[in-house]
């Protein structure tokens, strides 16, 4: 006797829950209903944790289906497979028989195939006089007909449901380590605040990730880590802050006069020849002169792959995506930190947008922008002719881009 069922004192087999619940599925099977047996179990393998059963099940089941002689589940074909436990066993890779009865026990309570007894408990048909079966009794495959939409529309689920894990994880990744290298700027620069608190906040979180988790467990977690994460780079953006703008009255007129659109002229580097209608520069200031947002982007197209979710939206997202482009390209924090200081957060960041787009002609990232900062400390550079010249190397018109 197989185990799962329940048998009297005679020997006879009784009836379970299971299998009269597999004998009312079987009856609500649509008229000229048909599906392609092997697309329908391939379905179940993608469900099989909405169904409940175990990948030893699925062997049996992908064993049972073996024995129906044709390729598609129909009611006209009939859907009865009656094969020994031994000839079950040796297509299920040899399967010990009392696992295999347990197996099929957990098809049944699944209610994903049913049994039809004979009155002697033996699986078996009677065929015709023309040699067609006619009576047939051992397990039916009536209820994964039945119950075929179902299935597909769970396997589907299940497939949405992997997507959406795997664009959590890629968010998880992501987040810790773009915060990861914001609090190691913070440290290499010494910036002041409770850095230590946030670093045991993100230890704390990094460290509740569980190893086999789910949706519900990194819906949540993934949401603090982004908060975390806009913390960290808006306390940084803060800090990082020119502190030339908190200057007296004079300095904050000359900043906003600098600030103001320059035409493509005045950008380029005036000939020797011709003397220049502009009052001299201090080299602090040249170096800090900030271009919108949307030129750099034009010229710098490569930054943006390295934005949050991919996409660079502001300016704190072009920092954010800086430091992690400045980690990629192997340039120290301090070497970064210091050009942040000369030429400013927002001109750091453009310069690393730069050094990235040019990336396959530097030999060294990190000494191109020492040399940089270093030459903007004596004035003699400015981001205006690298733009100009990255906007031109990408077919834009420098004149309609302004």
């Amino acid at each position: 006797m197989e185990s799962g069922s329940v048998t009297t004192p005679f020997g006879r087999r009784s009836m379970t829950l299971a299998m009269l619940a597999g004998q009312f599925i079987s009856r609500e099977i649509e008229p000229g209903k048909s599906v392609e047996k092997w697309k329908l179990f391939r379905s179940l393998c993608a469900a099989k944790r909405h169904l409940g059963i175990s990948d030893r099940a699925l062997a049996v089941l992908n064993a049972l289906l073996s024995f129906y002689p044709e390729n598609t589940l129909s009611e006209e074909a009939g859907l009865i497979v009656f094969p020994s436990n031994l000839q079950l066993s040796l297509r299920a890779h040899g399967m010990a028989e009392a696992t295999l009865r347990r197996h099929l026990a957990a098809l049944v309570d699944a209610g994903l195939v049913a049994r039809k007894d004979s009155p002697n408990g033996k699986r078996y048909a009677r065929k015709t006089r023309d040699g067609a079966i006619g009576t047939a009794f051992g397990f039916s495959l009536a209820p994964l007909l039945a119950r075929s939409t179902e299935i597909e529309q769970l396997a589907a689920q299940a497939e949405a449901d992997r997507l959406e894990l795997q664009r959590l994880r890629e968010r998880l990744t992501l987040c810790r380590r773009d915060i990861a290298k914001l609090i190691d700027v913070v440290v290499e620069g010494e910036l002041p605040g409770d850095w230590a608190a946030v670093q045991e906040h993100f230890r704390t979180l990094v460290q509740s990730i569980p190893r086999a988790c789910g949706i519900n467990d990194l819906t949540p977690l993934v949401a603090a880590l982004e908060i975390l994460r806009e913390q960290v780079a808006n306390r940084l953006q803060v800090h990082a802050k020119p502190q030339e703008l908190s200057g007296n009255a004079d300095q904050t007129e000359r900043h906003i006069q600098e600030s103001k659109p320059e035409s493509i002229i005045e950008l380029e580097p005036c000939s020797g020849n011709e003397p220049s209608k502009r009052q001299p520069i201090e080299p602090v200031s040249e170096a800090n002169r900030i271009f919108p947002l949307g030129l750099v982007l034009k010229a710098c197209p490569e930054i943006v792959n390295y934005g949050p979710d991919g996409t660079v939206r502001s300016w704190r997202d072009l920092m954010i995506a800086a430091v992690t482009v400045r980690s990629m390209l192997g340039v120290y924090p301090s070497a970064y930190q210091e050009a942040c200081a000369v030429m400013g957060t927002e001109n750091a960041a453009s310069a690393m947008a730069c050094i990235l787009e040019r990336a396959g002609h530097i030999n060294s990232a990190g000494g191109y922008l020492r040399d940089l900062t270093a030459k903007a400390k004596q004035g003699r550079f400015s981001l205006g002719p690298m733009l100009m010249a990255l906007l031109r190397a990408n077919g834009f018109d420098v004149r309609s881009a302004w």
